[in-house]
């Protein structure tokens, strides 16, 4: 189903065309656009109220800078929908984060209007910054820079070193604030507060308003019009506005808070922005999930719904009959309150994904336990590293792929310490239709080149338990256990907590010829294999590994002696990864069996359902079959 665009809507093919149209046209573009993110979300799925949010943000912005050629960096890009539509993309928009279709986040290959590829937050300023001074020596001189980032983003060290460099340079960069008081979950910390300070002043926003009036009218003072502008808000600020000076410190000159819906009004201080040079912010305060009820209500719950009836809200789910596998994010989370309550040790930390990881289950228990720290991984590891030294056992729960912005903090702040900090890493293998910039392919390889580092991983929801329940007691270091996003296989999964022997392998079946050797989740696509080749008389062995450090030598040694041909399978980078430390065992013991590894090539994979992906990559159940059968010389069953 194609869902046909609004008047307006469907004749914009380019910004070029957004900007043919007049100003009091603005308002029907933004109607136009907000229904057909409605609309296609409701019906395709994928994120929702972060665009939502932005809307009237985005067409200003497009309607009065000249992009491509101004260009305009979006931080994270959840709320880039809009952006896509507006960009040529209106009649493909329906592929999104589908197999072959665009992606779900800005992407430099998909369009010229992505000025820059995101998926990770508060890399915008950056990237946006660098822009600026390449300009400036290339003396592109009328070119514009924008960085839009949130609130939430805006937690992060990265924004404020980006902040910090910028505000010592005189590049013509322009930061938009998108101040909305969210992220996925609701925002924490001290920024957050200055900046509910700064909405609510009554003093602020009447001198708001009167420096607005000034600028507004620069274009009719003459020459000095700048200076004078610039002597006003600086001295009304300097005697009145406590709460600029947090930005204002960096050099950086602040405006706002203004309505971020209002689009004729941001239309017309962009317009007033444009004219004055150096480092400067925009504060725009917005709804996210504007104009959907339901989504302004209950933001977190509408970040990403899935498929819902736009008319009702109701959110589409499919009803069992009988019990299904919980996913193993809440089993996580239960598990970990479980652990908690009996462990006064254990403490939970997330850097901003209490929902998505389900810490907030242990949140709402023990407040003081669970703690969120914002969109800031590097600070989360050595704060982690911080508890630790102090006896308690942190698990610090991070997406894999955000683990990699905090890996230099799990190198020198707590493996060269051996602290004992628990990484619990969700979304690891692949992260579906949030594609490239999401996905957990590096975990195995980068931590597994540690010194002092465990590296786990479960088959299912009873070895996570066991794994997390190991990964508390005492006497243990810097401890690694990674799941993939999604359910496991065992509706009955509270399961008594034991503890595991640290690099210790299960038996799932002994064979004969070929040996499977596996590790997570994906080992249950074996199980899967190992049932449909019974049905041809044929029995490889079965091990799940558990371990990709220490690795469980006893039974390697056992399965080397007694099979010539070997299958590894993991969901992670082939490079680096767990049949990588299979061969490198095979070499250092002299053994010559024939290997093949299944996992991640040495590619960039884009989007789609995790079984799509893995299909793509060879180590779905049919892929791994066929790898048995190769190297069993058997033909493939028809």
């Amino acid at each position: 189903m194609i869902i046909e665009p609004g008047e307006l809507l469907a004749k914009i093919d380019s910004p070029a065309d957004l900007r043919q149209l007049s100003e009091d046209q603005l308002l029907q573009v933004c109607q136009e656009l907000r229904q057909f993110i409605i609309d296609n979300v409701s019906i395709y799925g994928g994120h929702f109220g972060a665009s939502l949010g932005v809307v009237e943000m985005t067409v200003a912005l497009h309607y009065v800078f000249n992009t491509p050629y101004d260009q305009l960096v979006w931080d994270v890009g959840h709320q880039a929908y809009g952006h896509k539509i507006l960009t040529g993309r209106r009649d493909v928009f329906h592929t999104n984060r589908k197999l072959n279709g665009i992606s779900g986040f800005p992407k430099r290959k998909e369009s010229e209007c992505d000025a820059f590829g995101v998926g990770h937050s508060s890399t915008s300023i950056s990237a946006a910054l660098g822009m600026a001074m390449a300009s400036q020596y290339k003396k592109e001189f009328d070119r514009h820079h924008i960085a839009v980032i949130g609130d939430g983003s805006m937690t992060a060290g990265m924004a404020f070193e980006a902040l910090n460099h910028a505000g010592a340079t005189d590049a013509d960069l322009l930061v938009v604030l998108n101040d909305n008081c969210m992220s996925i979950d609701p925002n924490v910390g001290a920024l957050k507060e200055y900046l509910t300070d700064i909405t609510t002043s009554r003093t602020y926003n009447k001198v708001r308003d009167e420096i607005w009036n000034i600028l507004g009218k620069i274009s009719k003072f003459g020459p000095n019009a700048q200076q004078i502008a610039s002597k006003v808000e600086s001295g009304i600020k300097a005697t009145l506005l406590k709460q600029s000076n947090l930005f204002e410190s960096l050099k950086f000159r602040y405006f706002g808070p203004i309505d971020g819906h209002d689009v004729n009004h941001l239309a017309l201080v962009l317009n007033d922005l444009k004219k004055i040079p150096g480092p400067k912010i925009l504060h725009c305060v917005t709804v996210k999930g504007k104009g959907f009820a339901l989504a302004e209500k209950e933001q977190t719950k509408w970040h990403a719904p899935g498929l819902f009836d736009k008319v009702t809200g109701e959110i589409y789910k499919v009803h069992h009959t009988t019990p299904q596998p919980p996913k193993y994010q809440d089993v996580f989370g239960h598990t970990l309150l479980e652990m908690a309550e009996q462990n006064p040790k254990i403490m939970g930390v997330t850097p901003a994904m209490p929902s998505g990881s389900s810490m907030n289950i242990m949140m709402a228990a023990m407040p003081d336990r669970a703690l969120d720290v914002g969109i800031a991984e590097q600070h989360a590891v050595t704060f982690s590293a911080g508890l630790a030294t102090q006896g308690l056992v942190p698990f610090c729960n991070i997406y894999s792929s955000f683990m990699q912005r905090g890996y230099d903090q799990v190198v020198h702040d707590v493996c060269l310490q051996n602290l004992h900090v628990v990484f619990t890493l969700d979304r690891a293998g692949f992260a579906g239709a949030d594609g490239q910039t999401h996905h957990g392919s590096y975990d195995i390889a980068y931590m597994r080149c540690l010194p002092n580092m465990v590296v786990s991983s479960p088959m299912n929801e009873q070895e996570l338990r066991n794994l997390m329940f190991t990964a508390s007691q005492e006497g243990m270091g810097p401890f690694t256990i990674r799941y993939p996003r999604g359910e496991g296989v065992m509706p009955e999964w509270r399961t008594p907590l034991e503890a595991i022997e640290v690099g210790k392998g299960r038996v799932i079946q002994e064979g004969e010829e070929v040996a499977i050797l596996t590790i997570g989740h994906i080992g249950n696509y074996a199980v899967e294999v190992c049932q449909n080749l019974k049905l041809d008389g044929l029995r490889p062995g079965h091990y799940d590994m558990r371990f990709a450090k220490p690795l469980d030598e006893k039974m390697l040694h056992h399965i080397f002696q007694k099979y010539d041909k070997v299958l590894t399978v993991e969901d992670g980078c082939l490079q680096g990864g767990f049949g990588s430390a299979v061969l490198e065992f095979m070499a250092d013991h002299g053994y010559t069996a024939q290997v093949k590894r299944l996992g991640i090539p040495d590619m960039i994979v884009e989007h789609g359902s995790q079984m799509e992906l893995h299909r793509l990559c060879g180590f779905d159940p049919a892929g791994i079959e066929l790898a048995v059968r190769e190297l069993m010389d058997v033909t493939v069953r028809v």
